[in-house]
């Protein structure tokens, strides 16, 4: 009935939208991110960015990026087809207080909010290629003007855009200290007990909703400026009574805000003798007090298809992809979206020093404020051979371009920060790199897990199968490779037996992980030999393999729905003669050869936004 009722007010006039706020929720398909790398085509085009980011939307998104490049993708993580945009943001990196080695922090997944701003302004489109960059990235201590963790989005004032919400049952302890000066700790927002500015101290552990790092950008666009001129072409508009209003000879587009999510709460159990105390997580610019929380954008909108949304769409938490008269239409929730990350460097697994070299700053580790500077070059790469159209892919090597750490800082902020820019890189030589292997991107990283793979991969078509293949370059690009029928390889049909265990055969997973003991150790190339092999080493009695390279062990199965052994038919990366599960399918291994099912009922990670993540209302924020 609430969704009918949504669903029911999406038409509205243009002249309402002005009069009021209006909103919609760009929603994202598939397992994401699309990708998770140290590229920045805003901050720094040409070559790898000083830190390393987690990124959602179009397949084309790369070292150097255009709105036109962007129209050209082959997908998108965005559900409206007409959004070929990209949105990005820091990754996130747990320290260990015991061994002091980092991991990174799991990406749960993003949302991107639109809104339509009362305002007796003309709202329109983004312009096709515009970059937005909001927040500042080069913050390691409080800036003099911030007294509290409020946002702040008047531009009569210092912006403060970016906060931290915390989600939990009850804020007793308070998520930040009630007597923080921020010099040591964040600061709490005095009103929405949820959010504040800087890390929190206690375990974001509410229901479906750990930890959120949230982000509004300006959405007021100097078209003197340029659309390429980040630190000057855009600014927040000034509240005119009820409405917010553009400079005049600005151009009003949508009010963006990003909600990214990382899975915090896993950690607990190595940093609970902290709480209260201080904060674990470190950002990946080397910044250990959440103050630098930044996001970035270019449009790839199509511009017709965007402006009839603005125009005509009030769809709120249903989604962008619901509103009428869509002429592009909606991706499918079944695709996933992922492409390579073309610089060969480990920023999963365990780490002794950030990807970058980014020293950790601020609270107790010391050190003030870090002055942009250029990322780190790109080492000459040497030329590959591509493979041919036609051939069956096989394992590819690792991606041509190679990065060596180096010192570097983070990239420069936008306007509102008053900050100056970082010169950019110089440019790097196109080059080819070969075809990934036919397996699936790995999923945002985790605890020991192994580094990302290389393909993103489509629903298979009709004999011969249609792959798509990303062929990584400096600009992004795809190709359709068409795959000769794979010769035999093992299946988990009932009967194959590793080391001591049965294969108990083919099972579906879940987000919240239906084998969760071990979830994606590092074991080098996954396999199910290696697989069992490490989870019977450990201790457990259950080893599942899924998309062809991801391994989780555990003693039971969390819930059990059986699924047919065609859906687990990912070759195995560390044997071609093994099958390692599939899309959400995991081949199941067990001491006995059956699936033992977990007793009690677990909750599923799926939630109403409204719900759950109510805000204080304000005259610049909805109602959620």
């Amino acid at each position: 009935m609430h969704f009918t009722t949504i669903l029911a007010t999406m038409a509205v006039t243009v002249a309402a939208a002005k009069d009021r706020r209006t909103f919609a929720t760009l929603q994202h398909k598939g397992r994401g991110p699309l990708t998770t790398c140290r590229a920045d085509p805003i901050v720094s085009p040409g070559g790898p960015s000083a830190h390393v980011h987690a990124v959602m939307g179009a397949s084309n998104f790369g070292f150097n990026v255009t709105g036109e490049s962007l129209r050209q993708s082959k997908c998108t993580t965005a559900k409206p087809k007409a959004d070929m945009s990209s949105y990005w943001v820091p990754s996130l990196y747990f320290k260990d207080p015991e061994t002091g080695l980092l991991e990174p922090v799991e990406f749960f997944y993003m949302v991107n909010y639109y809104f339509f701003d009362a305002t007796d302004d003309d709202i329109k489109a983004f312009p096709l290629g515009l970059q937005i960059v909001s927040g500042n990235p080069t913050l390691r201590s409080k800036p003099s003007h911030v007294s509290d963790g409020a946002l702040q989005l008047d531009p009569s004032k210092p912006i403060q855009a970016a906060q931290i919400t915390c989600p939990r049952p009850n804020y007793n302890p308070p998520s930040w200290p009630d007597n923080s000066d921020g010099s040591r700790a964040g600061l709490g927002d005095p009103v929405n007990k949820g959010a504040g500015y800087g890390f929190p101290f206690q375990n974001c552990d509410a229901y479906a909703s750990p930890m959120r790092v949230d982000v509004h950008f300006p959405s007021c666009y100097n078209p003197a400026a340029g659309l390429t001129n980040y630190k000057n072409n855009m600014a927040f508009p000034t509240p005119v009574g009820d409405k917010l209003n553009c400079p005049k000879g600005w151009i009003h587009v949508p009010h963006m805000f990003f909600e990214t999510y990382w899975n915090t709460p896993k950690f607990l159990p190595r940093y609970q003798h902290l709480l209260g105390k201080e904060s674990p997580f470190v950002f990946s610019n080397g910044d250990a007090t959440g103050f630098s929380a930044h996001g970035d954008f270019i449009s790839g909108w199509d511009e017709e298809e965007l402006q009839h949304i603005i125009d005509t769409c009030d769809a709120g938490h249903a989604g962008l992809h619901n509103c009428p008269g869509l002429k592009h239409g909606v991706n499918p929730d079944s695709e996933s979206c992922n492409i390579e990350c073309p610089i060969q460097e480990k920023i999963a697994g365990t780490l002794d020093k950030l990807p970058g070299n980014n020293p950790i700053a601020g609270w107790k580790y010391g050190g003030g404020n870090v002055s942009p500077a250029p990322a780190p070059a790109v080492p000459e790469p040497e030329p590959v051979v591509e493979k041919p159209e036609l051939e069956t892919p096989k394992s590819s090597s690792a991606p041509a371009i190679k990065v060596e750490p180096s010192s570097s800082a983070a990239p420069a902020p936008v306007p509102s920060s008053s900050s100056a820019a970082a010169p950019p890189p110089p440019s790097t030589t196109l080059v080819t790199v070969p075809a990934p292997a036919p397996t699936k991107v790995e999923e945002p990283p985790v605890v020991e897990k192994p580094e990302p793979t290389s393909e993103a991969v489509l629903p298979p078509a009709a004999s011969p199968k249609v792959r798509i293949v990303y062929d990584t370059v400096t600009v992004w690009q795809t190709r359709t490779v068409y795959e000769a029928p794979a010769g035999p390889t093992q299946s988990a049909k009932s009967g194959a037996e590793i080391s001591g265990f049965k294969a108990a055969g083919c099972y579906k997973d879940q987000s919240d992980r239906v084998i969760s003991g071990k979830i994606l150790p590092n074991i080098g190339q996954v396999s199910n030999t290696a697989c069992v092999e490490y989870c019977s080493s450990k201790g457990f009695s259950v080893a599942g393999t899924e998309y062809g390279g991801e391994c989780y062990c555990g003693n039971s199965l969390n819930t059990v729905e059986k699924l047919d052994d065609s859906k687990c038919n990912m070759t195995c990366k560390g044997d071609a003669s093994q099958k390692c599960g599939g899309d959400w399918a995991l081949t199941v291994f067990t001491k006995g050869g059956a699936a033992p099912a977990k007793a009690e009922k677990r909750h599923v990670r799926n939630h109403n936004h409204l719900a759950h993540h109510a805000r204080i209302p304000s005259r610049h924020l909805h109602r959620r």
